[in-house]
């Protein structure tokens, strides 16, 4: 192992009240954004009111929806007059007001606002302004970001503004320390530049749930997602290569946050592979799963169906599981976990799998098709349950199983020797995406290339196709998502969702077919003239949320396979 980096920062709440308790401030009013916890900014304000300090101090992350969660009350209709600082990404603010359609119990609307960094809230007749702190200044890459920050503004006893401006919490100190520690680093001259680099790092920080669908506020996960997308970009423009590019090989990067009490610990180091990860507890049974499923369970499921053995290793060594099953019917490939942290395609392959076992069907099973990331996730979701875990999301590699063109392609070989050897027409492709708000907050907010999924948009599909093949795209869909429905679980589910993002997000980009958004896209890259991909809210759900997901996705296979059966895709 070496060490890159070990920090200590202190925790700038702390600094803050010693700072305004000296005695040179008794009577003044102070307002500050930080990044910190209702109850520890409540605790702050107790402490300086002791001193003669009259201060309120309220979240730089989200704040308007901490307004409502902290010092506003609605239940009738509600406008919103958004920021409109001129370097704001489009419907930035708007969906950084995500989730109040959710949540509030009446109406919602947004309107064009006149101050670039606050909303003017009107409830009830009562205008309230509510500031939201941001800073444009050079992200990681050096392009200009408005970007949340830190913020103080002191008003001496005269009412004269005495300080009004950004404040570098410990929040955002961490991101640029290590930003700039792998800037200035002397890397290798060519991918991959390290095996493992792992953050670790404890924050004070917001940990909560929202009273809306699987919503959560966590400032860690947002820390996560910001290092993990951040250090990949970095990279890639060393190697000359676009921010959205999923080919460029650096390393598996795992970044690994806490919320604990007192000054913001990180350290950061390089490692060399393992294959050895902690595995958490599975579901008691495949059918009525209420959490993922372990790789033991994965390999005893596909062991327990039989079928010719195409299994290859993983880079780290671990299996990836490929079978063929002989029988009747067009040929098709099933696949699920090239996104490793998209959890629920694995159950639906497998309860799916059976099925068309029982049935006589020819195809080819790959459960899980990025083992070495299914572990890693196993690994952070024994730490954060309920967080997104992007960094389990691509090879151990650092790229993208599918953008694999090149040799040595490792696990994406698997893919390509199942369909060879079956000459499937049809992949079945089960994917999933955030279940929950996700957010880059010290990267201008919304994530960089990938906008259209900052927020949940229900169970959509994607249907890929040869050139010279459109004319089948819509009957095929027009049934699939017809016999769809008729699960009025899901239906309901979609609606919610559909309606929360259209309040935040506008109308969904593509059509919605029977309640089911669907995107139809006309490519030659996919090896298969038909591919047709899932898409699930389930990063990351339990229980009920985690058995429709599953149930969705074995669903979706077992009618399109019925539907390949009857002609609809020539």
């Amino acid at each position: 192992m070496t060490t890159v980096l070990d920090i200590t920062l202190p925790r700038t709440l702390d600094a803050l009240v010693a700072r305004l308790s000296d005695g040179s401030h008794r009577g003044h009013r102070v307002e500050a954004w930080l990044f910190d916890n209702a109850a520890a900014r409540r605790v702050a304000e107790a402490r300086l009111a002791a001193v003669g300090v009259q201060a309120r101090i309220r979240s730089a992350y989200k704040p308007l929806v901490h307004h409502f969660l902290e010092e506003a009350s609605a239940a009738g209709p509600v406008s919103i007059a958004l920021p409109n600082h001129p370097a704001a990404a489009a419907k930035r603010f708007r969906l950084e007001a995500y989730p109040l359609a959710g949540m509030l119990a009446g109406p919602l609307s947004f309107v064009a606002g006149d101050a670039p960094l606050t909303y003017v809230v009107t409830a009830g007749g009562v205008e309230t302004p509510v500031f939201a702190p941001n800073e444009l200044r050079p992200d990681h890459l050096g392009t200009p970001n408005l970007t949340p920050c830190g913020w103080l503004r002191i008003t001496d006893t005269a009412g004269a503004v005495l300080e009004d401006g950004p404040l570098e919490t410990e929040y955002e100190a961490l991101f640029r320390t290590v930003m700039q520690t792998l800037a200035a680093h002397t890397w290798p001259a060519s991918a991959p530049f390290f095996e493992v680099l792992e953050i670790t790092a404890s924050i004070p920080g917001i940990e909560q749930s929202l009273p809306y669908g699987d919503e959560v506020i966590s400032t860690a996960e947002a820390l996560h997602e910001d290092f993990y997308f951040a250090i990949n970009e970095l990279f890639k423009q060393r190697a000359g290569l676009a921010a959205g590019d999923r080919t460029l090989q650096p390393g598996q990067i795992v970044p690994d946050i806490m919320i604990a009490d007192g000054p913001a610990r990180l350290t950061m180091a390089l490692h060399r592979h393992t294959a050895d990860r902690p595995v958490l507890r599975g579901p008691a049974t495949l059918e009525d799963a209420d959490r993922p499923l372990t790789p033991a369970q994965i390999a005893a499921r596909t062991d327990a169906l039989g079928g010719s053995r195409h299994d290859i290793a993983s880079v780290q060594g671990r299996p990836l599981l490929a079978r063929i099953y002989d029988g009747e019917g067009p040929a098709l490939l099933l696949s699920a976990g090239q996104h490793a942290n998209e959890t629920s395609g694995p159950v639906g392959a497998l309860r799916a799998a059976e099925m068309l076992r029982a049935t006589g069907q020819r195809f080819a099973l790959i459960p899980c098709e990025n083992p070495d990331g299914y572990a890693l996730h196993h690994q952070l979701r024994a730490r954060n349950a309920r967080h997104m875990h992007h960094a389990a999301r691509y090879s151990a590699l650092g790229d993208d199983v599918e953008a694999r063109t090149k040799p040595p392609l490792h696990e994406k070989a698997a893919r390509l020797a199942l369909i060879e050897a079956t000459g499937a027409r049809l992949h079945l492709n089960l994917h999933g995406y955030p279940a929950h708000e996700w957010t880059r907050p010290l990267s201008g907010y919304l994530p960089a290339g990938f906008d259209l999924w900052t927020i949940p948009k229900g169970f959509f599909l994607i249907f890929r196709h040869h050139p010279g093949l459109a004319h089948t795209a819509l009957p095929f869909l027009e049934a699939l998502t017809a016999r769809l429905a008729e699960d009025r679980a899901l239906a309901a589910f979609n609606a919610t969702q559909l309606a929360t993002w259209g309040a935040h997000a506008g109308e969904v980009p593509f059509p919605v077919i029977n309640g089911i958004p669907c995107q139809i896209t006309e490519t030659e890259r996919q090896t298969t003239p038909y591919q047709i991909i899932t898409e699930y809210p389930d990063e990351t759900i339990y229980g009920d949320a985690f058995r429709l997901a599953h149930t969705t996705q074995m669903r979706t296979v077992l009618h399109s396979v019925q539907l390949l059966r009857a002609g609809l895709l020539g």
